[in-house]
């Protein structure tokens, strides 16, 4: 046997002949990403069933000095779940850890496997009066695994925080093949460095997260949604801070859509009807409470009615129904999918204090006008923490792929924006392999000394994920 083959045939020894996939036309879904971007070559798949068939799985690798890539759903957008081109790593698919181990509802924790689909995490945290509030578009195929391996962000950080935020415990197989059992439901422990931190957000390139301890929340008993017609970012900022002086901690999510955003939704989602008339700008503003469902939504009509008089706001409409804030909802989630189908454009992921937001919507877009004429810049995001989506394009579906072409020096007209604002140039996507070269350029000598220094600890032979992240 040739030496791939021997390895193979070890991994079909741990997981089972029928979970090594090794014919190419099946392995064709695991090798891409889902926008279309990146695609790569792999030894095998190899889809093991629970933690100690990793541990398994790593030593087999880890013996013969063979690159590992792990992967989760796939919904990565820095292509950091797909493998390079030459075809000697192995993909270890975490699709068959899809357990919910244990759900404490005293503790308002769960733990589940790195495998559970976080659409279904949601559902079985609701089943039993609770919440887990981490929410985003992909959240119908992606995986737990990967959300914390990117430190996913999402529609409700403003509430309640990042992924990282919303972890107490983690279970993790290290480069080594050993297996660190973290899963501790605790918010209090003080009994030295916080490891699992490391792994958040790492994006695999540390260790494959296997199972987390995530944190639950009392499901609230009132939700109100609107859509707001504003004239600009700024307005968008004054309104946040009015929202989070009346409302508080009540103030759930508080999404920024241009109406370049909207009109690519209104155009390509059959279903996606306009709330309202044309704006500029608008605001998706959702608050929750665990209190009376008529008594929030009166105080949101007051408030609106004070901001129109303060013409803060030109037009809103509030959802009448759970179906209705679901279409609201809707128009902003497809944004993304609406982008997709007119082609390739030039993404970015990036923060600004929220203070910043419409000075950095102004520079960025003045700066990119006069380099591009004609540029079409599609922005949207979560104003309530800072971290906007601001993806460029040609009008023309026609004219991106060569557009494509532009793209370091676009990324550096936004880049040095931001980093003058004081900013990040990946806020919830990661780093994955589209911003690796970048990284170098932002971060600071001594931080990537430091990093360096822990994935030489961790992985001194540069088995887990190689070129990403560093």
């Amino acid at each position: 046997m040739m030496p791939g083959d021997t390895l193979i045939a070890s991994l079909a020894a741990i997981v089972g002949d029928e979970h090594v996939i090794t014919v190419a036309a099946e392995m064709v879904p695991f090798l891409g990403d889902w926008r279309g971007r990146y695609r790569g070559a792999a030894r095998c798949i190899v889809r093991p069933a629970n933690t100690a068939e990793v541990a398994a799985v790593v030593r087999a690798c880890s013996a013969v000095g063979v690159a590992m890539v792990p992967q989760g759903g796939n919904t990565s957008h820095c292509g950091a779940s797909i493998p390079d081109n030459s075809g000697q790593s192995v993909l270890v698919s975490l699709s068959r850890l899809n357990r919910i181990r244990d759900l404490d509802v005293p503790n308002n924790t769960m733990t589940v496997e790195a495998g559970c689909v976080l659409q279904e995490i949601q559902a079985a945290a609701s089943r039993e009066g609770r919440l887990f509030p981490l929410s985003l578009a992909a959240e119908g195929s992606c995986q737990i695994g990967g959300n914390l391996s990117t430190n996913a962000g999402g529609v409700q950080v403003l509430r309640y925080g990042n992924a990282r935020e919303l972890v107490l415990g983690l279970e993790v197989v290290l480069p080594s093949g050993e297996i660190w059992n973290g899963l501790r439901g605790l918010r209090k422990d003080n009994t030295g460095y916080d490891l699992k931190q490391l792994f958040i957000g790492a994006e695999g390139t540390l260790g494959i997260i296997t199972a987390a301890v995530i944190k639950l929340f009392p499901q609230p008993n009132a939700v109100a949604t609107a859509w707001l017609a504003i004239a600009s970012p700024q307005d968008a900022v004054t309104l946040l801070g009015k929202l989070q002086a009346g409302f508080g901690a009540g103030l759930t999510a508080c999404e920024l859509v241009s109406d370049i955003s909207l009109g690519m939704v209104l155009r390509h989602i059959p279903e996606a009807q306009a709330p309202l008339e044309r704006s500029p700008w608008y605001l998706l503003v959702e608050l929750s409470s665990s209190g009376d469902a008529d008594a929030l939504r009166v105080q949101f009509e007051d408030f609106l009615g004070d901001a129109m008089e303060a013409a803060l706001v030109n037009d809103a409409v509030i959802a009448q129904s759970g179906e209705q804030a679901a279409r609201l909802w809707d128009l902003r989630e497809r944004i993304s999918e609406a982008q997709k189908i007119e082609g390739f454009s030039i993404k970015h992921d990036i923060s600004v204090p929220v203070s910043r937001i419409g000075e950095f919507l102004d520079r960025a877009g003045d700066a990119l006008n006069a380099a591009y004429p004609g540029i079409r810049i599609v922005a949207f995001g979560h104003v309530g923490d800072g971290n906007l989506h601001y993806n460029q394009s040609k009008p023309e579906a026609g004219e991106n792929a060569s557009f494509m072409a532009s793209q370091t020096d676009v990324n550096r007209i936004v880049h040095d924006i931001v980093h003058t604002l004081g900013g990040s140039i990946s806020a919830e996507h990661g780093i994955g392999q589209l911003k690796r070269e970048e990284l170098q350029r932002y971060k600071s000598a001594i931080e990537l000394d430091m990093m360096r220094a822990i994935k030489q600890a961790f992985d001194p032979k540069g088995l887990m994920n190689p070129g990403k992240v560093l």
